[in-house]
């Protein structure tokens, strides 16, 4: 099997044509990023992907339910805990790879080195659209707290400026949302260094944060609101596990930083790890409160902790929390906005997109595509509502998803001889069962976002044929062309 491995890798002209791992760190100095993050930032960095949206928000809407979807009541705990599982197996996937392949670029460089160039280039054309949404949907998110805060304060923003054509309110743009993805981007813009000062600042108090409000709320439980645990059944349970698995995910985005990281095949699969874990005990200490203080058919479900302790008579722990969450929130952006930087630096320098996007500044930071991914940010937030730009984001990880598993998988069989600084265990069941989940949590996700995805990977396809696969360091006809790269294997 390592033979034909090899052979497809030597294969000029398949679409299948592999990058050689043990030349990865060689080909990565033709496009140098400034290595500046320990394993405390990059852990912090994954933190602030994964914590935000889930709590602040989602942790609520699935609780109480909408018009679409029956509320699950006290078993949302249930619904995080079946993401989180689904999530692990692709964390330890992910944690591998990343040990032995310390590159930017996460599931579009591992799906490249694994299972091949079109596929790698299908991950990596997926993410770019996943991640610049994820962006627009929590810039969304925060400018409805930002208007809640200065309303507060006797302070109401013209609706012209607040909200959307498609609202239906008589707004044009969406101001708050553009300027919030506009310094998003100011601050990753500053460099990994400044970033992840940053972040790790934030993700502390945002940690603070969680803990004080599970450290107050506890003593606000009553324990009657856990009954009935499970008032509308099993199903929607696993339904709202699939609305929730946006708020699980965030390790993968961090993992893009991977060439940035001072030590990457060290410290990499710890971070990944080490934030899910946090992640997962404050998300099933924060639903155990939530649920315990308010009955969860009258829990807010834009603001949920917020209603939960005015409830029981703490308004201003409830203002508080608003502010806060807007920094807490901020985090998630920045995770995900250096993530699609890092894809699209990436595949710019494999030759798959236009070499003038690898560029970067004296610091190792590519500013040209920080900036265009800032910007588009802010035009999907600016004039999209946040139901039309969310239905771009969980069927694309999810994806993504698949194929690290299938890749870590594949990988372990025809190279086994590479060093990997962590193994994940019972291979393969671990990223069989993430292959399962994440299949069975897409086919809960609604026709509609199918067609969307479809139509993104076959724009995708086009490009990929017209450009990518014609100007890719591994072939021979492409002036980019790397000889060293294309034969050994």
């Amino acid at each position: 099997m390592h033979a034909n491995n090899a052979q497809n890798t030597r294969n000029p002209r398949s679409v299948l044509r592999r990058m050689p791992v043990d030349l990865i760190e060689e080909e990565s100095k033709h496009g140098v990023l400034n290595k500046s993050l320990g394993l405390w930032q990059l852990t912090a960095i994954g933190v602030g992907g994964i914590i935000g949206v889930g709590i602040f928000s989602l942790a609520g809407l699935v609780a109480h339910g909408d018009a679409d979807n029956p509320g699950v009541g006290p078993a949302v705990l249930v619904s995080f805990l079946i993401a989180g599982m689904a999530s692990a197996a692709a964390a330890l996937s992910y944690a591998e790879f990343a040990g032995m392949i310390p590159r930017a670029g996460s599931a579009y460089t591992y799906g490249f080195v694994a299972l091949g160039e079109i596929i790698g280039w299908f991950i990596g054309w997926d993410l770019l659209l996943e991640y610049i949404a994820i962006v627009a949907v929590v810039a969304i998110g925060i400018s409805g707290y930002v208007e809640a805060f200065l309303a507060g304060f006797g302070l109401e923003l013209p609706v012209w400026m607040t909200s959307t054509a498609d609202e239906g309110q008589g707004g044009i743009i969406n101001l708050p949302a553009i300027l919030i993805c506009l310094l998003v981007t100011f601050i990753l813009s500053r460099g990994t260094k400044t970033f992840g000062r940053f972040e790790l600042i934030a993700v502390g108090i945002k940690i603070l944060l969680i803990l004080f409000i599970i450290g107050l709320g506890v003593f606000y439980i009553d324990t009657q609101n856990y009954s009935p645990f499970m008032p509308s059944g099993f199903g929607p349970v696993l339904t709202g596990a699939a609305t929730v698995f946006f708020a699980v995910f965030g390790y993968d985005a961090m993992s893009t930083a991977a060439e940035e990281a001072e030590d990457g095949k060290k410290h990499m699969p710890k971070a990944i790890i080490l934030s899910l874990i946090i992640a997962m005990i404050l998300y099933v200490a924060a639903t155990l409160v939530l649920t315990g203080m308010q009955n969860y058919q009258d829990i807010d479900p834009e603001a949920g902790f917020a209603s939960a302790f005015t409830s029981v008579g703490l308004p201003v722990v409830a203002s508080i929390i608003s502010v806060f969450a807007v920094l807490s929130i901020l985090t998630v952006m920045l995770t995900f906005l250096l993530g699609v930087t890092r894809v699209w630096f990436s595949m710019s320098r494999d030759g798959l997109l236009p070499g003038w996007f690898a560029h970067t500044d004296h610091n190792g930071t590519p500013q040209r595509v920080t900036w265009i991914a800032g910007i588009g940010a802010a035009v999907l937030a600016g004039v999209f509502p946040i139901r039309a730009v969310a239905d771009l984001t969980n069927i694309g990880i999810l994806s993504a998803f698949v194929v690290v598993c299938v890749s870590v998988i594949l990988f372990r069989y025809t190279r086994p001889e590479t060093p990997r600084s962590f193994r994940l265990p019972l291979m393969p069941f671990v990223p069989a069962f993430g292959v399962f989940a994440s299949l069975f949590l897409m086919l809960q996700l609604p026709w509609e976002t199918w067609v969307r995805f479809g139509v993104w990977l076959l724009i995708g396809l086009a490009l990929y044929f017209f450009y990518g696969r014609r100007h890719s360091v591994l072939n021979p006809d492409s002036r980019n062309y790397r000889h060293d790269l294309a034969v050994r294997d």
